[in-house]
Parts: structure tokens; C-alpha cells; sequence
């Protein structure tokens, strides 16, 4: 890739457009895409710039957004004794992956440990922006909560602790907004609750994401959640019986209301890829990647063992299932460009799209300003890789327009 200085103030990036393969210019002014336009050698001759063969030019992309994230390289929003430096340590950890925005997510535990997670996390956002910290500052978009006002039944509800499992509770639900800074942004919820149908409509008062996920709801009571305010069905496929009537059954019925986003895990072991292919037909520009990944992501294969799972195996491949048993998983334990690079391998739909899909439809659901793309004006959070059979190595990452990572030498 080539760098050149335009001003003090800019500079640009010459690469392949994530989307077309085509040269292009992204040029970079007070943190904002200024333009993005297509280039040749004769536009690098007026610049003294030589333009390398296109193969050899690395891709550009709009940085990742991640809806879903409980941890990566051994970090845990869930830990007992979540620390800011932990959180500050996932914020930089994942700038590796070309993520440049997520919502650390918080599951299903005692209302106290909820709530010193989202303080934890609160501190952190809010001392990063007292100090102008223009990476931290704007990574963490907002938090996720997912549970606990999900399913209580064995498989909808998943590795939750059924303990602490409860109805929709807007009362509890605004204590923990304030502890959190008024930073819950996503709440994962099974509509099969009575009280679900006025909580969700009060989330989308409230500006919150509602989403439903591990469920075990009828197809009227997600239909009235629909109605209510609900708008993305969270990791659809997983967080489920391991057997379903063949219809009518939860899965059919939130693929089939064009009212919800969905967001589905595609690291080649969560869901199949006839089920990636359906949920692409169907949902289109609708539907979302997310890593739903665990703190064991990014770490050396092995065994280990986990407050949640218990004893577990990574194996080389990213897959992260119970110790003895390979067919129960424990986890996601594979970045976003995992299932980036997987929807493309399966020939459902091209690097582009399935880059969209962890990054500019993220970003338009959460009605984010990087929902633009590589747009004149859009927030310069950009990701700079390459792509080498079939696998995504992050080279740089951009948080508006300031390097938050860079992998090896290159050219200045």
C-alpha cells in the first residue's frame, strides 16, 4: 500500500475498493473520508506516486462493526473481576481484527454482576472521552445486553445460567441503563414472556435495539413482538432446540417477518451453509455477521478451562467445543473476517458482501454514521488487508482516520 502526505491536516490510501477490485484513492481530511475515486498510473504519475500492479495492492474496506463480542484473546466482559484495563485491552486487541466499532455484551448473571460489568465498562467510555481519546472513545458504540429475560427452557436458553433467568423487567432494565451510562444500545429477549410485548415497545421508545434470541416463542408472539418494536433476531439458527417441528418452529417464523434484521455466526461451525445461503435469499441486505465471540477467541489451540463451559477445546481450526466431545460446541472462537472469508468460500455471495454485512449493515441498523461505506463524508474508520486464499490478514486500522494498528513494514 502507498501513503502519501496531501497537507497537515490529510493523507491518502491507495489500495483495492473492498467491493469492485479496482484501484482506488481514499483520501483522509480531519478524520473523514474526503473521496474515494478510482486510479490509474497516469493519476499516480501527476502525484509522483508509482502504482504497483493491482494484484500486489492490498483491499480497503469500512472497518468491522461487531453486534455481538463476550471476549477475545483471553479477555472476558463477563469475568467476576472485570477491570478497565480489561476492557481497554479488548479495544486494542481488536483493532487487530479491523474492528472499529462493537458492543462489548454482557449475558445473562446475578443483577450485581450485571451491573458492575456495564459500570466497568461505563468508566472506561466515558474517562476515554474526558481525555479526547479518539480511538477509545468511539469503539465501543454501545453495549449488548443479552439476557436474562430469555428463554428458562433447556436449549433456547443455551450456556445461560438458568438461575438467573427472568421476565422482562423495565424497572430493572432502567437501573441498569444508568449504571451503564445510558450506553445499552442492544437487549436480547424471548417474546415468549407475557410482559415482553410493552418491554420491547418501551425499548424502542428508548432508542434500544430490541432483538429477539434464544427463544422458544410461538409465531403470534413473535409476531406481536415484531409489532411492538423489535428489529433483529440475534444469532438466528443457534440458541435453539436441537430438534423443532419441521413448521411451524421459531426459526421459520423470524426469517419470514421482513420486520427483523437478522444476525447470524459464520465461522463454518455454528450454522451450515445451506442455512447461510437461505438467510441470505431471504433476509438480503438484511442480514448481519456477528463473532459472538468468547474470551478463548484468538487464542492458541489447546485445553482450557472455563467458568461457563467448563473444560474446553480450541482446536487449530477456531472451533471450540466441550472437552471430549467435538459435536457440543462451547463458543465462538473466531473473528468477524472468519465468516467473512467463509460466506465467500462457499460461493454465497462475494468478499463485498459479506464484508457489508459485518460492517456497513451493522452500522445502518445501530444508525450509525459509518453506515455510508467508503462515501465522501463518512466517518474514515477503514480496514486495510489482504487477501491470501481465501484467508483475511488485517494489515491496518483506521479509527477516524488515526492508525490504531499496523501489522509490518510498508511504504510511507
Amino acid at each position: 500500500m502507498v501513503r502519501s502526505n496531501m497537507a497537515t491536516s490529510g493523507f491518502e490510501l491507495i489500495g483495492r475498493h473492498y467491493r469492485t477490485g479496482e484501484p482506488v484513492a481514499v483520501r483522509i481530511r480531519e478524520g473523514v473520508i474526503a473521496e474515494c475515486k478510482s486510479i490509474d498510473a497516469a493519476d499516480c504519475e501527476l502525484n509522483a506516486v508509482n502504482l504497483p500492479a493491482v494484484e500486489s495492492l492490498p483491499w480497503i474496506a469500512p472497518g468491522l462493526v461487531d453486534l455481538q463480542i463476550n471476549g477475545y484473546g483471553g479477555l472476558d466482559m463477563n469475568a467476576p473481576d472485570l477491570a478497565e484495563e480489561t476492557v481497554e485491552a479488548l479495544i486494542d486487541r481488536l483493532w487487530a481484527e479491523g474492528v472499529t466499532s462493537f458492543y462489548p455484551t454482557v449475558i445473562t448473571g446475578s443483577d450485581a454482576s450485571i451491573e458492575r460489568a456495564l459500570a466497568v465498562i461505563d468508566r472506561v467510555c466515558s474517562r476515554l472521552e474526558r481525555e479526547g481519546g479518539q480511538g477509545g472513545a468511539h469503539s465501543i458504540a454501545g453495549i449488548h445486553l443479552e439476557g436474562p429475560f430469555i428463554s428458562p427452557e433447556d436449549g433456547p436458553r443455551g450456556a445461560h445460567n438458568r438461575a438467573f433467568v427472568k421476565a422482562p423487567d423495565p424497572v430493572r432494565l432502567e437501573a441498569w441503563q444508568q449504571a451503564a451510562g445510558g450506553r445499552i444500545r442492544i437487549v436480547t429477549l424471548s417474546p415468549e414472556w407475557p410482559e415482553a410485548e410493552a418491554f420491547i415497545a418501551r425499548c424502542a421508545e428508548q432508542g434500544i435495539v430490541a432483538a429477539i434470541g434464544h427463544t422458544a416463542a410461538s409465531a403470534d408472539q413473535i409476531g406481536r413482538a415484531a409489532a411492538a418494536g423489535a428489529s433483529l433476531s440475534t444469532h438466528l439458527g443457534n440458541g435453539a432446540h436441537p430438534v423443532l417441528p419441521r413448521h411451524p418452529n421459531y426459526i421459520w417464523d423470524q426469517l419470514a417477518d421482513d420486520r427483523l434484521w437478522a444476525s447470524v455466526i459464520a465461522d463454518g461451525f455454528h450454522l451450515p451453509a445451506a442455512f447461510l445461503k437461505v438467510a441470505r435469499k431471504v433476509k438480503g441486505d438484511r442480514l448481519i455477521l456477528v463473532s459472538d465471540a468468547v474470551s478463548l477467541g484468538g487464542m492458541p489451540p489447546g485445553n482450557y478451562d472455563t467458568p461457563v463451559g467448563g473444560h474446553v477445546t480450541l482446536t487449530e481450526q477456531g472451533r471450540l467445543h466441550l472437552a471430549g466431545q467435538p459435536a457440543l460446541l462451547a463458543g465462538s472462537a473466531l473473528p468477524l473476517t472468519a465468516g467473512i472469508a467463509h460466506m465467500r468460500s462457499c460461493g454465497i455471495c462475494s468478499l463485498g458482501e459479506a464484508w457489508d454485512m459485518a460492517s456497513t449493515a451493522p452500522s445502518r441498523l445501530m444508525k450509525l454514521e459509518t453506515g455510508a461505506g467508503l462515501q465522501p463524508g463518512a466517518p474514515a474508520d477503514l480496514a486495510v488487508f489482504t487477501l491470501d486464499e481465501g484467508e483475511i490478514r488485517m494489515l491496518e486500522t483506521y479509527k477516524r482516520g488515526k492508525r490504531m494498528f499496523r501489522r509490518g513494514p510498508r511504504a510511507e
